[in-house]
């Protein structure tokens, strides 16, 4: 009986501190404001993005299978992939934190609830596609914050989520500028299984699979037009999709 009221009282502290922490954390959002931009990558912000995803991962129990992770270079990168689920940047910064990952996102994801507070303050970037001018102000924007070793920078050439039954959308070629302004390497990974995630839980584990399929370097991307570069990485992700 003594220790069913420990144990009891343990659980009873652990979920405290939990709840504290929680409102802690929506307390420190409410100091950010959603409609600057920031060009400095906070290590306290970080930790509560690294935190809460984490931790999403642990209760909804995500499996994921990962492979490549080993091509991935030292130092700053730009990270492409497919995008068909809100889980994509999700579970890929949270697999490549070490990497700090920023990505380029609708200006939306920043009205969601201390999330979109925090993802700010870590640097994220919201990109307005349908106006070219400002999509290059922002692909600048995202050179410079690699050139000064900030973050590496997450983006989908798709341009959003893939609703469609077509493999991939149409590119937006003019993201890989990134990559050759700021002369890093360009990083190809392939996700699949995220679309289900919502279906999976909490009847069963969701499963992903997230795999580097390739990584090209600076001097190669010097040689290409955009639009090779982007011809090159479709038939990557096509051929790993299909």
């Amino acid at each position: 009986m003594l220790a069913l009221k420990i144990i009891l009282g343990i659980i009873g502290g652990l979920l405290a501190l939990f709840i504290l922490f929680a409102l802690f954390t929506m307390l420190a959002s409410r100091f950010i404001d959603t409609s600057r931009e920031y060009d400095k990558n906070s290590r306290f912000y970080r930790f509560l993005l690294d935190f809460w995803t984490g931790f999403m991962v642990v209760v909804m129990r995500i499996k994921i299978d990962k492979k490549g992770l080993e091509k991935i270079p030292k130092g700053r990168f730009v990270i492409v992939s497919n995008h068909r689920s809100n889980f994509d940047p999700i579970l890929t910064w949270y697999l490549l934190k070490k990497n700090k990952l920023a990505y380029l996102t609708k200006d939306d994801n920043f009205r969601v609830p201390w999330f979109g507070r925090i993802i700010r303050k870590c640097c994220f970037m919201g990109i307005d596609r349908e106006n070219p001018r400002r999509a290059l102000e922002t692909v600048e924007k995202a050179a410079d914050l690699l050139i000064r070793d900030e973050v590496s920078i997450g983006v989908y050439p798709e341009g959003t989520r893939n609703k469609t039954e077509e493999t991939l959308l149409p590119f937006h070629n003019g993201m890989f500028k990134i990559s050759k302004k700021a002369n890093v390497p360009l990083v190809i990974a392939c996700i699949k299984g995220t679309s289900t995630i919502h279906s999976d839980f909490p009847k069963r584990s969701p499963k992903v699979e997230f795999e580097v399929l390739d990584v090209m370097m600076p001097d190669e991307l010097k040689g290409m037009k955009d639009c090779e570069i982007g011809a090159k990485v479709r038939d990557m992700l096509l051929a790993a999709l299909s």
